[in-house]
Order: C-alpha cells, then sequence, then structure tokens
C-alpha cells in the first residue's frame, strides 16, 4: 500500500481482495490507548492516531449489524464473515449465549465445517480439538467433554443436507435473538453524576444499569432521534419531537464520544436505509444471490441423485456378489454330496459282490453236506452203537444243511437289497449331477450379469464442475416456482422454530441437573429470571418504546 493512501483506499483493497461488496457493514479497526477506533475513509491512514510500533495492526471487522440476517446479508462472502466474528464473541464471551443455545450454535457450527454426519468417519472423539463451547458454559456442568460432545452430535445430525452457507445462516439467525448481539457498550454517567451504561445497536440507543447488560432500562428508536451531538465529553440527544428537550449524558474520554458519534451515525443511516426501497445496487445484488441460490439448489439435486444413482449401483452389486457366493456355496454343496454318493454306489457294489460270493459258497457247501448225508445213509453200520451214533450224526448233518439253506436264503435276500440300494444310489448320483448342472448354469448368468452391474458406477453421468460448462436459463416459471419453494421454507421454518424450542427446553431440563449452581455468572441469573418472565430482546424493547419519548427523557434524567 502507498504511503498517500486514505483509509478508503486500503479498505477498498481489503473488500476487492475478498471479493466483497457489502461493504456498508465493515470497518478496519486499531486500537489507541486501551480505546477501540475505527480508521476513517476519507483521512490518510498515517494521519489517524495509530501506535507508532511497526507492523501497523487494522482489524476487519464488521462495524454495523443488520437487523434480520437473512434478509440484509445477500452474499455469501458477507454472511460467512459475520458467522465468523459472531461465533468468535460468543467463544470470547463478549455475547452473552445460554448453555442450551450453545449447544445449538456449536452443532450449526459442525455443519459448517464437516458437511453432513457420518457415524463412519465422525467418530468418538472428532471434536476433541474443537473449541465450540464458551468456558463459562463448560465450567458450569458437572459434564465430561464427551458428554458435550453427545450432545453437540445429536443436533448436528439432524442437519443433514444443509450446505455451509445455510448452517452459517442457522447459526446467524439464533445469535441474532441474543441480548448482547450487535450491542457495543460505553460507559456514561447522566446529570445526577448515576454510572450507566449506553449500547448502541441497529434499533437505537438503549440504557443499561452497569451490572446487567442483558436487559435495557429505556430505549430509544432510531426513528424518534432527531440530531446527535458532542462538545469535550459531554454528549447531546434531541429527540424527534421538538417540544421534548434533549437529554445530554458525559463519556469518560473525548475519543469514546467520537466512537459513539461514528456509530451512532452508522446505525441510523442503515436504520433509515433498511425502510425505503434498495438502490439498484442491492436489487442486482440481491437479483444475483436468488440466481446463485437456485443454481447451486440445482447442482446440489444434480450431486444428490447421482449419489442416489451409485448407492443403488452398489446395493445392486453387492446383492449380486452376495447371491453369486450363495451360488458357489450351494455348488460346493452339491460336488461334495455327488461324491458323498458315488463313494456310497461303489461301496455298496463291493458288498454286494462280496455277499453274492458267500451266498455262493454257502450253497457249495450245504450241496456238499448233502452229498455226505447221503453217503453216511448208504453206509451199513453193523452194530447198534455205530448205528445210533450214525443216526446222531445225520441229525447233525441235517441240522447243518438246514441252517447253509437259512443262511444261504438269508445271503441271497440281502444281494437283492444291495443291488436295489445301489440302483437307489446310482439314481442320486444321476440328480445330483443333473442340479449341479443348473447350478452351473445360474453360477455363469449371474456372473455375467455381476461383471455389466459392476461397471456400472464408472459409467455414471459424473458431475465435473471443473470440466463441465453450467448455465441455467432462469425464465418467470424458474422464478416462480422458486417463490412458492421460499414460501414453503418460511412455513416449514416456523414448524422448526416451534420444535427447536421444544429441544432447546428438552436439553435445559436434561443438564439442569448437573449444573454448579454457585458457579452461576450474574448474567446466568439475570437471564434466568428474564426467561422465567417470559422476557426476550425484542419484546424488552418493544415495551420500552410503548412509553412516551418525553417519560423516557424524565427518567434517564433521574437515574
Amino acid at each position: 500500500w502507498q504511503v498517500k493512501w486514505k483509509g478508503k483506499d486500503l479498505f477498498d483493497l481489503v473488500c476487492r481482495t475478498l471479493g466483497l461488496r457489502e461493504t456498508w457493514f465493515f470497518g478496519l479497526q486499531y486500537t489507541i490507548k486501551d480505546t477501540v477506533a475505527w480508521l476513517k475513509m476519507d483521512k490518510k491512514v498515517l494521519d489517524h492516531d495509530v501506535p507508532t510500533e511497526e507492523p501497523k495492526t487494522f482489524h476487519f471487522l464488521a462495524k454495523f449489524y443488520p437487523e434480520n440476517a437473512e434478509e440484509e446479508l445477500v452474499q455469501e462472502i458477507t454472511q460467512h464473515l459475520f458467522f465468523l466474528q459472531v461465533k468468535k464473541q460468543i467463544l470470547d464471551e463478549k455475547i452473552f449465549c445460554p448453555p442450551e443455545a450453545s449447544v445449538l450454535l456449536a452443532s450449526y457450527a459442525v455443519q459448517a465445517k464437516y458437511g453432513d454426519y457420518d457415524p463412519n468417519v465422525h467418530k468418538r472423539g472428532f471434536l476433541a480439538q474443537e473449541e465450540l463451547l464458551p468456558k463459562r458454559v463448560i465450567n458450569l456442568y458437572q459434564m465430561t467433554p464427551e458428554m458435550w460432545e453427545e450432545r453437540i452430535t445429536a443436533w448436528y445430525a439432524e442437519h443433514r443436507g444443509r450446505a455451509r452457507d445455510e448452517a452459517e445462516m442457522e447459526y446467524l439467525k439464533i445469535a441474532q435473538d441474543l441480548e448482547m448481539y450487535g450491542v457495543n457498550y460505553f460507559a456514561i454517567r447522566n446529570k445526577k453524576g448515576t454510572e450507566l451504561l449506553l449500547g448502541v445497536d441497529a434499533l437505537g440507543l438503549h440504557i443499561y444499569d452497569p451490572d446487567n447488560r442483558l436487559t435495557p432500562k429505556i430505549s430509544f428508536p432510531w426513528n424518534e432521534i432527531r440530531n446527535i451531538s458532542y462538545s469535550d465529553k459531554e454528549f447531546t440527544i434531541k429527540p424527534l419531537d421538538k417540544k421534548i428537550d434533549v437529554f445530554k449524558f458525559n463519556s469518560s474520554k473525548l475519543r469514546v464520544n467520537k466512537l459513539i458519534l461514528q456509530l451512532c451515525i452508522g446505525n441510523h443511516d442503515l436504520f433509515m436505509r433498511r425502510r425505503k426501497a434498495d438502490s439498484l445496487e442491492v436489487q442486482q445484488m440481491k437479483a444475483q444471490a436468488r440466481e446463485e441460490k437456485a443454481r447451486k439448489q440445482m447442482e446440489r439435486q444434480c450431486l444428490a441423485r447421482e449419489k442416489q444413482m451409485r448407492e443403488e449401483a452398489e446395493r445392486t452389486r453387492d446383492e449380486l456378489e452376495r447371491r453369486l457366493m450363495q451360488l458357489k456355496e450351494e455348488a460346493t454343496m452339491a460336488n461334495e454330496a455327488l461324491m458323498r454318493s458315488e463313494e456310497t454306489a461303489d461301496l455298496l457294489a463291493e458288498k454286494a459282490q462280496i455277499t453274492e460270493e458267500e451266498a455262493k459258497l454257502l450253497a457249495q457247501k450245504a450241496a456238499e453236506a448233502e452229498q455226505e448225508m447221503q453217503r453216511i445213509k448208504a453206509t451199513a453200520i453193523r452194530t447198534e452203537e455205530e448205528k445210533r451214533l450214525m443216526e446222531q450224526k445225520v441229525l447233525e448233518a441235517e441240522m447243518l444243511a438246514l441252517k447253509m439253506a437259512e443262511e444261504s436264503e438269508r445271503r441271497a435276500k440281502e444281494a437283492d437289497q444291495l443291488k436295489q440300494d445301489l440302483q437307489e444310489a446310482r439314481e442320486s448320483e444321476r440328480r445330483a449331477k443333473q442340479k449341479l448342472l443348473e447350478i452351473t448354469s445360474k453360477s455363469s448368468y449371474t456372473q455375467s450379469m455381476n461383471s455389466s452391474t459392476t461397471a456400472l458406477p464408472t459409467d455414471l453421468p459424473s458431475f465435473n464442475l471443473i470440466n463441465e460448462s453450467l448455465s441455467f436459463d432462469f425464465k418467470d416459471t424458474d422464478m416462480k416456482r422458486l417463490s412458492m419453494e421460499i414460501e414453503k421454507e418460511k412455513v416449514e421454518y416456523m414448524e422448526k422454530s416451534k420444535h427447536l424450542q421444544e429441544q432447546l427446553n428438552e436439553l435445559k431440563t436434561e443438564i439442569e441437573a448437573l449444573k454448579l449452581k454457585e458457579r452461576e455468572t450474574a448474567l446466568d441469573i439475570l437471564h434466568n429470571e428474564n426467561s422465567s418472565r417470559g422476557n426476550s430482546k425484542h419484546n424488552t424493547i418493544k415495551k420500552l418504546t410503548l412509553q412516551s419519548t418525553k417519560s423516557r427523557v424524565a427518567f434517564f434524567e433521574e437515574l
């Protein structure tokens, strides 16, 4: 950068580098003597009262905050910068955030960083190194890091399908309802010397008790203020109603009054600008943002379809592989059965042959016994004793012949039975061969199908953001459809908000038993009191502004 550069030159360089067009929200901040200051656009950088040490440090930060982030922040880079700044302010406890809301915001921060939850990738302990919750919240409960991670992950899993910019916007939509969001606080004194806090934000000026930065005592919206000025340390505010006296307060330093005036002028200008028709530049940016949103939505739908097709193809391939393995197992079993059948048939044939030979041998022995009996009968026995012995031998020979005949008959029947078993075994072998032939034919068909299906994922159309040119013609019908989708999203958001509040209450009840009451800060106690009364940021300011301006000025003077 050049030595002669003005603040605007340096600021524009940063904005061009970031590709930022919504420049009116931002500024370059520096610190001088423990006081925050902002670089003036029309003044040379080196003419500012900046610290003399080198290098000179300026912080590019949001100087003014939107009333409604979703409606006002158009560019994705603008949303991202606000997300980073608000997230840091919550973690640094510059913005008070209740524990249950801290867990929800952490889940959106995780979605923005990691994308959709995948239990196979995002395993226990994957958030161990992440700073996601304010230390005040962690110290307030008897809960381990694993317990906090479990609760954050439970909500993180519900954000499936949200892109980074959508998750960051959801974060901002919740954060903007926190009482200290977008408020710059300054120590002041009224005419009576009472120490108070002045809060400057997108809605107006608010007066706080120094011990309670959550709930203002008095509020003055920007549309009720006519003029703001200061002289030395005295600050003067003139109401729109000229009949009402001005009210004054004193700050600690002249430099602080300069800062207050800058913030008041900038916030007032944006307040009035929001209530007018958008400039041509903003209209163009919003139109481009709508087209970009529609294009990204179409991209996501295309990617989702491609992913679904790939998953279906993989499931089909896995099913075919499983079926192939099943058929292979069946073929193996059939082969084993066939081998067993063949072995059984061989054994039965061998046994039948042996039995047949035994039957022939027994028949031969029976014939020989018969011949021996006939020979014995023919022999003449002279003595009675020989006759008796002969009769006894004859009887034994007859008994043996009878036994031989029975055994021969039994062996013959056994041989017939073995022949029948052999025939059945061969029939079983024939059937097993037939079944194996059928399984083999099925297996070859499945393999051919599997090879063609397995190649399916690689043949699917790939969505290449680099090589393929994307062009979208947004016709009237497309914009009408987009408008209808936006209306539908609004209805869904209302339903989700109700569900979200129920979830927040459930979490609050669930972890209440683990709270260490003695560690509650003053802001914790004040927030719980406001919640029990049903007070929120917006309805508190609304109630205060219903009072007349005159009564509010008088009340400020009497504090």
